[in-house]
């Protein structure tokens, strides 16, 4: 009796207003001035279900879409009330359209990107931007000699829980962040990509290079990886279906992201985890639990610096696929529009795609393997 009571801010202040500013890190909003017409390249199952349903949500403008298969761009055209469909040849000489967003298998994008530059466009690119650094890095140069716009579409970063987790950290409720780590155990139907179940290159270059993408927009790029990689017996697709890979950086702070594909017991798991020297963040990864439609990811932090007194949910309204896939193209559109650098820019998501070569290094050599700089 007649203690004083000492509330914390959190107890204080409504919830929402505790986490306006994290709410604001995560708007996806494109404003009027920044708007373009777009043309898109290739009318698959992650255009159908990923970017134009995260467009139009966005109220962007899809000028049309081609495809090596006029057919299919035609129902697409159809299904999302395009204005019309293309030849590769057309959309590029259409001097209306300013941005072309490509989604191609990665072998076919390389030529594709340079005859979009060429052409005098600004360039979406998928991840990754080529299979080989040396290529991308190519591309990435002729974007700068060619003064266009090169993104590469690491929409995954852009997704409300990641944003959020990176927006909590860099406003410091979690101290000095020291680890960042991804656990995904699920079962993935390869069946629905021809190619990338013949590809001997699977997780690491398709699936985790979104998991080392966002581990890189909180920690930076790691000094050194080490990466280990195996397969099921009896797996349909050739390349590698399980990995656990480690960030390794000088000054203590570390990664981990453990995969495996090849859940047969129907447990998942999609969750991530960071640690700081004044708190911790944990989430889950919700598009996994039913790809590609999913759920929001969830997210909450404990931390002393706000402090939270105890774990704090943060409301995560929006999902993966197909809302963050607004993300790299509002990039895009910011950096044409008033030159806002593109946090996945071609030249950045150079390092993304050296992550990926260091860990193919590593688990050829079976040694932690030195990140490559330009």
């Amino acid at each position: 009796m007649g203690e004083d009571i000492i509330e914390s801010p959190v107890e204080c202040a409504p919830v929402l207003d505790v986490f306006a500013s994290i709410a604001e890190a995560c708007d996806l909003t494109v404003p009027e001035r920044h708007r373009r017409a777009i043309g898109v390249v290739g009318a698959g199952a992650i255009v159908q279900v990923g970017h134009l349903p995260a467009y139009q949500r966005a109220g962007l403008q899809v000028a049309g879409i081609c495809d090596l298969h006029p057919e299919r761009a035609e129902e697409v055209r159809d299904r999302f009330g395009l204005a019309r469909t293309f030849t590769l040849e057309e959309l590029l000489d259409d001097p209306a359209i300013e941005v072309v967003d490509i989604a191609v298998v990665p072998e076919a994008q390389p030529e594709i990107v340079r005859r979009a530059l060429m052409a005098g466009k600004h360039v979406l690119a998928q991840k990754p931007l080529a299979v080989d650094s040396t290529i991308g890095a190519e591309l990435a140069e002729l974007a700068r000699k060619q003064d266009r716009k090169l993104v590469v579409n690491q929409q995954m970063r852009y997704g409300e829980g990641i944003a959020a987790a990176r927006a909590i950290v860099e406003a410091g409720w979690l101290g000095e962040p020291t680890a960042f780590t991804m656990e995904v155990n699920i079962s993935t139907d390869w069946s629905a990509w021809e190619w990338l179940v013949a590809s001997p290159r699977l997780d690491l270059m398709y699936h985790s290079i979104h998991y080392f993408d966002s581990i890189r927009s909180v920690l930076g790029t790691p000094q050194r990886v080490f990466c280990a990689a195996g397969r099921r017996p009896g797996q349909i697709a050739a390349g590698e279906t399980r990995t656990m890979t480690t960030f390794l950086y000088e000054d203590g702070r570390r990664g981990l992201v453990h995969v495996n594909h090849e859940n047969l017991t129907g447990d998942f798991t999609a969750r991530f985890r960071i640690d700081g020297s004044q708190g911790s963040l944990r989430g889950t990864i919700g598009l996994l639990y039913d790809y590609p439609y999913g759920r929001p990811d969830t997210l909450e932090v404990n931390g002393m610096a706000l402090p939270t007194d105890g774990w704090l949910p943060y409301p995560v309204t929006t999902r993966w696929v197909p809302d963050a896939f607004v993300g790299p193209m509002r990039a895009l559109l910011a950096e044409v529009a008033d030159g806002t650098p593109a946090p996945t820019s071609g030249a950045d998501n150079l390092e993304t795609l050296r992550v990926v070569e260091a860990c193919y290094a590593s688990i050829n050599s079976g040694d932690a393997v030195q990140v490559a700089r330009p």
